[in-house]
Parts: C-alpha cells; sequence; structure tokens
C-alpha cells in the first residue's frame, strides 16, 4: 500500500510542479495585479482596488470587443460541431476513399493559427478580389475591409480549421453506437431521418458534451488567427477579447487593466463551460 502511494506521488509531482509553476502561480498572480496599476515594466506597483473593472465596463471599445467575441463564439460553435457531425456521418458512411476522406478533412487542424490566419488572408483579399474583378461579383471584392465581411472571414476559417477535429470525435462515438439497436429499429419500420433523430442524436450526446465544451473554449480564446487574419481591423471593429486583452497589455502598458479583462473573460468562459456541461449531460443516454 505504502508502495503504491510513494509510486502514485512520484508520478504525479513533476506534473503538479509544472501546472503549479506555468498556470497555478501565474493566476494568482493576475489577480493581485488586476487590483494595481502596473504597467508591465515599473519596479513601482501601486494597489487601486475595483478601479479597473469600474474602467472596463465604461470602455466602448471592450464592450464591442465581448459582444463580437460572444456572437463570433455562437455563431461558430453551431457550425464547426454541425458540419463537423455531417462529416462524421459522411466518412462513416461504406464507400471508396472515406478513410482518405476522413484524412483530409483532418489536415486543416494541424495547420498553426498564425500561418492559417496568413494564408486564408492572401485567400481574401488577393484571390477572392481576382476572382470578383474576372467575374463581377462585387461581394468577392474588399473581403477583410469591414466588419461584416471580417466576422465572415474569421468565421470560415474557424470552421475549415476544427470541423474536422471535431468530426474525429464523432466518429468515435459513432461507432459505438450498436448495430443491433439500429437494426432493431429498422424492423419497427424506421427511416433514415428517424433513425437519427430518435436513436442516433441521443446516443451522441456524449460526443456532443465535448465537442460543445471544446469548441465553447476554443472559440472565445482564440487569439492568433484574430491577429493574424483581421489585426482586429478596421478600426478594432473585429477584435476579439483575447486580442483586446493582449493590445492592453503589450500595446498600451495597461498590464493591471489588461489583468482585469483577463479576470472578467475566464469568470464568463468558465460559467458558460460549466453551464453547458451540466446541462447536456443531463441529456446524456446510456446505450
Amino acid at each position: 500500500m505504502q508502495k503504491s502511494k510513494a509510486r502514485f506521488w512520484l508520478f504525479l509531482l513533476p506534473a503538479l510542479f509544472f501546472f503549479c509553476l506555468f498556470v497555478l502561480i501565474p493566476t494568482l498572480m493576475g489577480f493581485f495585479y488586476a487590483f494595481t496599476d502596473w504597467n508591465g515594466i515599473s519596479d513601482s506597483v501601486r494597489f487601486i482596488g475595483w478601479r479597473n473593472f469600474g474602467v472596463i465596463f465604461k470602455d466602448p471599445i471592450f464592450l464591442h470587443s465581448f459582444g463580437f467575441t460572444a456572437l463570433f463564439s455562437l455563431c461558430a460553435v453551431v457550425l464547426v460541431n454541425l458540419v463537423g457531425f455531417l462529416l462524421a456521418l459522411l466518412v462513416t458512411q461504406k464507400f471508396p476513399g472515406a478513410t482518405a476522406l476522413r484524412g483530409i478533412f483532418f489536415m486543416p487542424n494541424l495547420i498553426g493559427g498564425l500561418l492559417l490566419g496568413f494564408t486564408w488572408q492572401f485567400i481574401f483579399t488577393s484571390i477572392f478580389s481576382a476572382i470578383g474583378q474576372a467575374t463581377g461579383q462585387q461581394f468577392l471584392q474588399g473581403w477583410l475591409s469591414s466588419p461584416e465581411t471580417g466576422f465572415g472571414g474569421l468565421l470560415i476559417l474557424t470552421v475549415w480549421q476544427l470541423s474536422g477535429y471535431m468530426m474525429i470525435i464523432y466518429i468515435a462515438q459513432l461507432q459505438q453506437i450498436p448495430d443491433s439497436i439500429q437494426e432493431a429499429a429498422r424492423m419497427d419500420g424506421a427511416n433514415s431521418r428517424q433513425l437519427l433523430v430518435h436513436i442516433t442524436l441521443p446516443l451522441m450526446m456524449p460526443a456532443f458534451t465535448i465537442g460543445l465544451f471544446m469548441t465553447i473554449s476554443n472559440c472565445f480564446k482564440m487569439f492568433d488567427q484574430n491577429l493574424a487574419l483581421t489585426d482586429g481591423g478596421p478600426y478594432r471593429s473585429t477584435e476579439m477579447l483575447a486580442l483586446n486583452i493582449y493590445n492592453s497589455a503589450f500595446g498600451e502598458n495597461h498590464f493591471g487593466l489588461a489583468q482585469a479583462k483577463a479576470i472578467i473573460f475566464l469568470i464568463v468562459v468558465a460559467a458558460i463551460g460549466i453551464t453547458q456541461l451540466v446541462v447536456t449531460k443531463k441529456k446524456e443516454v446510456e446505450m
């Protein structure tokens, strides 16, 4: 028994050490700096209480970034999981090339966020513009030059990158559904739509719980794609919360203010994520 406990702590301590060093301690320090006016450079740190939080809720740029991030995350979470699920349904069918398609759909997830952002920036600003000029389609020209096209560009990039990863999660769950359940439903006269609605979707809820949680977290925290694709432009109209916090800390040297924004960001994302987990967990059914 003692040897078992010793081995447990032997394997746990390295991970616990690095977790405290790189996650727990910086987080606690961030909570402290949120109540100061530190600029990130000076040695002097002055405690100012709740003043940073008061400034945040009067900042129109932060409030716009908050609303933009919330709207983007809502649309992206729905589309990424919908497309991922539809791709999973497609590649689990028996036809030539289904296995190859899995790899093709998953590959965008392997590309780094900055590289992906710059690649799609070239596509939107150069290729779309060239096609628009050649075909006379005005809507293809001037992409990323307005808040609407910037929003659409970020949405397209995110769906293209994350759908393949969600597809893998949904494939794993689809393959766990016993064939006997579907065969019994078919014998009772159920058609394909009824099988999907009454058999497949309820049994997919464990995967939906994971998929929704991961996409909510990724979409709210998106930074590198936002930085590379639009850099918050035009006029900070497509600036998401992570980029807004970064600009406050390293662009404007308001480190204490940025930490206060990060605390609000953490609380909001944690509340949404936990609520989603509780709601979707209740809808899970056993096979």
